[in-house]
């Protein structure tokens, strides 16, 4: 990078700042204006720096700022410098983690992670894993190896119908999953949940027995610890004795609440978590690292490397196979996601990481408090869950949430759960403190005051 692009830079990552503080829920700018209020056109010849630079600072100003202290609408929020610091460095160095030859000590950094979290959830000496882009890629790993592990399927294909299941709540992207490895989307069995959003274990079971006794091959239960909408976690151990008994893939999507393990206080919530047979964790949510960086794991080394190994003798051209991570992992040419993480870590330690996961908690803890001791509002979520969910005054939460980003006061969603909708708010940005809960509330009350007749 030369040097005037380092200071224009810096001048945009001020400019960033400067509006988080100024204006922390940008103007959402409409699709149909989008082209005549901004300078996107891509011609044949190249623009001045002026225009160029212009034309990047407007791009900047009108895009929505995740790190801000109003915006609660997605599961990620905050920036953690340390991680911010990793991201750059990787983007200069560009660096490709297929090979020890390409990628050097840095692929020692991705096996580090790999190896902490391995110990924090009590897997064997026999495990492996990966670094992934997200959740979606980390559920589709474990749903092919869960395929691999029950049928001879690497060579052969699938040749006979194979059934999956996964809670009511789960993450869209196991369906979607399913169709992309040709298992199908009608070979997934939606399991119905319990009132607080955990899946049903009993109903599981019965399902299983069900397929059997259709002529049909189960391989593979996902369990979610910190569901979608609610943040629910489901019984992993309840599970694990069901997979063992009728021979299962049992694998944890801890995508969203799966930092829960860094917690001493409220690992509880994953408890059993060693007896699965793969992990998911994306650091991008809970842990605060910039988009994307999942870390998936496995205790059986050998069909990770089963399933996803592939010779190519222009590439892996190193004897150390374990310093040669394009072998385990669904990609090829994979940017260095670990070093962000890395540096996050080294930087706070294991016991910062588990202070950014118990002050979510907390934060939580402190909103649903405020609902309760509130007339005005329903709670529809439960404890230890970052995700808050309620309704205000009976304003339908589509209209309440829309009208909040239309007039810029608040980014926040709705969701839905056995016929109720709702407001959602997830307190995932550690950097917020307990007043800025209540003011989130505060500004929320407030909008409903000076708006009644727009929110009818």
């Amino acid at each position: 990078m030369n040097q005037k692009d380092l200071e224009q830079f810096l001048e945009i990552v001020q400019l960033i700042v400067q509006e988080e503080q100024e204006i922390p829920v940008t103007k959402p700018l409409n699709i149909e204006e989008l082209h005549s209020l901004l300078d996107l056109k891509l011609e044949d010849e190249p623009v001045s720096d002026e225009i160029f630079f212009a034309s990047f600072k407007e791009l900047v100003k009108h895009t929505p700022k995740t790190a801000s202290k109003s915006f609660f609408n997605q599961l990620i929020g905050g920036r953690r410098s340390r991680a911010v610091l990793g991201d750059l460095v990787s983007s200069v160095l560009n660096n490709s983690m297929y090979t020890y030859k390409v990628a050097g000590p840095m692929v020692a950094v991705e096996k580090e992670i790999i190896k902490k979290t391995a110990d924090l959830l009590g897997y064997p000496a026999s495990y492996s894993g990966t670094i992934a882009s997200g959740g979606s890629i980390s559920n589709f790993m474990a749903m092919v190896l869960g395929r691999d592990a029950k049928a001879n399927t690497i060579e052969d294909g699938i040749n006979h119908p194979m059934i999956l299941y996964t809670s009511e709540a789960c993450h869209y992207s196991v369906a979607k999953n399913a169709s992309l490895m040709g298992i199908g989307r009608k070979q997934v069995r939606f399991i119905p949940t319990n009132e607080v959003g955990e899946m049903d274990m009993a109903l599981l079971e019965a399902q299983i027995i069900a397929d059997y006794a259709q002529n049909k091959l189960p391989f593979f239960v996902n369990v979610t610890s910190g569901t979608t909408v609610l943040g629910a976690f489901d019984d992993i151990e309840k599970a694990s004795v069901i997979c063992k008994k009728h021979q299962l893939w049992l694998h944890v999507d801890g995508a969203y609440c799966g930092a829960a393990i860094f917690s001493h206080e409220y690992k509880h919530l994953l408890k059993g978590v060693e007896l699965s047979d793969s992990f998911s964790i994306s650091s991008h949510k809970m842990l605060g690292t910039p988009l994307t960086c999942s870390v998936f794991v496995t205790p059986h080394k050998e069909q990770l490397e089963q399933s996803f190994s592939s010779e190519a003798s222009y590439l892996f051209q190193s004897e150390e196979d374990e310093f040669n991570p394009g072998k385990t992992s669904f990609q090829c040419g994979r940017r260095n996601d670990a070093l962000k993480l890395w540096t996050l870590w080294k930087s706070i330690g294991t016991s910062g990481l588990e202070k950014l996961v118990n002050h979510q908690f907390k934060l939580s803890e402190i909103a649903r408090k405020y609902i309760r001791k509130n007339i005005d509002y329903q709670l529809f979520s439960f404890d230890n869950s970052i995700s808050i969910c309620f309704n205000y005054k009976n304003i339908d939460p589509k209209v309440l949430t829309a009208a909040l980003h239309k007039h810029a006061k608040l980014m926040v969603s709705y969701g839905s759960f056995k016929d109720q909708t709702f407001v959602r708010l997830v307190t995932i940005n550690s950097d917020n403190s307990e007043e800025e809960i209540v003011e989130f509330f505060k500004k929320l009350e407030q909008f409903v005051r000076e708006n009644t007749l727009i929110l009818q």
